[in-house]
């Protein structure tokens, strides 16, 4: 089939493996490039020009015989005005480090893979445990005593660093932040302009590969963040590409964002196959195990907003590119970051669905995140912010995120939310993430949650890795690091989650006494009961168990090794049908059936 001819239907998703710059068995390199508006094009390649061949359909190319791996190339396009820009390849494999913007010519397929074994058992993980560890690549921890242009880490670096961490303390996933080419750092790689290109900032795009080899030999997976809305409007890039609105919409008042990026026009057929191609090249090449689609509203509604018009084009691209990305690889998962009540996100498309796996609860975040911030003593006028998620929880799956935009733009960091004092925040925030593992659903956090920053995030700093060295961070870590393991150990915290009959409320409306209690259950009938004390007092509690046998504490969010006062139930035996407990203020506790 020619590919390029299904490029311009809007059928391919293979659209890379015709257009770009690539490497000729018989040697050589053959550059190609989509601009039907374009009035003349001439390959730049290592400070040379050379004229490219333009066909009916506005395809440009040419063999260029003495070229290699490694040449620097642009494309300068000559508008119908008779203007010549230079242009980076929109299919560019590889681009030159930031501030300069060229293309560079890489054999993208010459990586040995090793994760074999991964790729055969891999699944979408709805009956399996999996916790998200969200990282922004070059802030997790910077190179001391470097200049701004030699901080990073280079993907081999991060891989003897990140991934060792990211199993010892127990997460199932990383989550990457935009690996897709970016001009600007602290746009967090949101405003992209190289779709098919690793961001060079950290090295050669087989440097990711290995990283991600790495992380699968590990037992870790992969997944992406990828942003389908807009690109940027840096004039080398998408942006008139060829002299025309390419890319983006003709209609000026449809053609920008908020963010003042360009958004991609899905009513164009090769637009549509630009980026679902883009998204099955990042599964082909590079192994990704999930893609977060970014911004999804906007997609679904004209400026992102629910009371605007539908975005017809949106919605298309949505459902024509996760049924082809999920026909051709099963075993793939798609994510919605979706901020609207729009049905059916992760139903089926054959079904009228959009065809993601998975939704991100924003619901749950900020319901969650706005009782942490309310005072202890009025948190019984706001009990249903806890509970109210499972009204709706089974509409579609969901995943429960505490990510990066939550840290961000004065909204303070996770911890520094809660209201209190230093222990009661501490307290408070172990209880909230016990709460998160325990709530049906996939869990997903951004690095530093983990050991309880009190600076916002910011993409030019690392990690506050120093607080590991003050007791009450050192012990939260602590914490989670066993709040992980437990759930990865526990079936009955994750192999139901999408089923009702595997979650059921023990005390879902003791407003006055401000906690909560539910059981979790797996297939097998083994059950984990769940208690939460978000008062800032002691409470004796009866909770209601249906087995009489004897139930062990394998939780406690107060023991003294987290920097609580060590108020333990341990071991406990029903006396008719309860189960009797000392509460510390703002606990969580879970128990077993032994």
């Amino acid at each position: 089939m020619n590919i390029i001819n299904d490029f311009l239907q809007g059928r391919t998703i293979y659209a890379y493996e015709a257009l770009g710059a690539h490497i000729m068995h018989e040697g050589g390199v053959r550059y190609t490039t989509y601009a039907p508006n374009a009035k003349n094009i001439r390959l730049i390649c290592n400070g040379e020009r050379y004229q490219m061949d333009r066909d009916d359909r506005g395809v440009w190319e040419i063999h260029l015989k003495n070229s290699r791996e490694g040449d620097i190339y642009k494309y300068a396009i000559e508008n119908s005005s008779g203007e010549v820009h230079d242009r980076a390849d929109p299919f560019a494999f590889y681009s030159e480090v930031r501030p300069k913007n060229a293309s560079i010519v890489f054999d993208i397929d010459k990586h040995t893979w090793a994760d074999g074994e991964w790729m055969k058992t891999r699944t979408k993980n709805f009956e399996k445990p999996m916790n998200i560890y969200e990282v922004q690549f070059g802030s997790w921890k910077i190179k001391p005593d470097t200049d701004e242009d030699h901080r990073f880490y280079n993907y081999d670096e991060m891989a003897e660093l990140l991934i060792p961490y990211v199993k010892e303390m127990g997460y199932t996933h990383i989550e990457l932040m935009p690996m897709t080419e970016y001009p600007f750092d602290g746009s967090w790689g949101y405003q992209v302009s190289g779709y098919y290109s690793a961001t060079s900032r950290y090295g050669s795009p087989d440097g990711l590969m290995r990283f991600i080899d790495t992380a699968h030999r590990n037992g870790i997976g992969i997944i992406l963040d990828f942003v389908p809305v807009h690109f940027v409007r840096d004039f080398y890039a998408l942006h008139i590409y060829d002299g025309g609105f390419l890319f983006e919409s003709d209609y000026e008042d449809q053609r920008y964002s908020e963010w003042n990026t360009a958004l991609f026009d899905y009513s164009k057929p090769h637009v549509l196959s630009f980026v679902k191609s883009a998204i099955n090249f990042w599964c082909e090449k590079f192994h990704i195990d999930g893609l977060r689609y970014d911004a999804v509203a906007c997609l679904l509604y004209r400026y992102g907003r629910k009371e605007e018009a539908l975005n017809d084009s949106g919605i298309w691209f949505l459902k024509n590119t996760n049924f082809e990305i999920s026909q051709a690889h099963p075993d793939v998962m798609l994510f919605a970051e979706d901020s609207t009540n729009y049905p059916k996100v992760t139903a089926p498309v054959q079904f009228g669905g959009l065809g993601f796996d998975y939704k991100w609860d924003l619901g749950f975040m900020n319901d969650t995140i706005n009782y942490i911030k309310t005072p202890a003593y009025d948190r019984r006028y706001h009990h249903n912010k806890m509970n109210f998620s499972m009204t709706y929880f089974y509409n579609d799956l969901y995943i429960l995120p505490y990510s990066h935009d939550e840290v961000v733009h004065g909204k303070k960091t996770m911890l520094d939310k809660v209201f209190g004092m230093q222990n009661e925040q501490m307290a408070t925030i172990r209880a909230l993430y016990a709460f998160q593992i325990a709530h049906p659903g996939k869990k997903l956090n951004f690095m530093g949650n983990e050991i309880g920053e009190y600076m916002e995030w910011r993409p030019y700093k690392e990690l506050g890795w120093n607080l590991l060295s003050y007791p009450l961070h050192d012990s939260l870590h602590e914490f989670i690091k066993t709040l992980n393991h437990i759930y990865l150990e526990t079936p009955a915290l994750y192999a139901g989650d999408y089923n009702p009959a595997n979650f059921r409320w023990c005390d879902a409306d003791n407003s006055n006494q401000s906690i909560y209690s539910f059981v979790r259950s797996d297939s097998s009938g083994n059950e984990v009961y769940c208690v939460f004390n978000f008062s800032g007092v002691t409470q004796n509690y009866y909770l209601r168990v249906r087995d009489m046998r004897t139930y062990d504490e394998i939780l406690n969010s107060d023991r003294d090794i987290y920097s609580g006062s060590n108020l333990i139930n341990g071991r406990r035996t029903p006396y008719g049908g309860r189960i009797a407990l000392k509460l510390a203020p703002f606990s969580a506790h879970f128990f077993k059936a032994i």
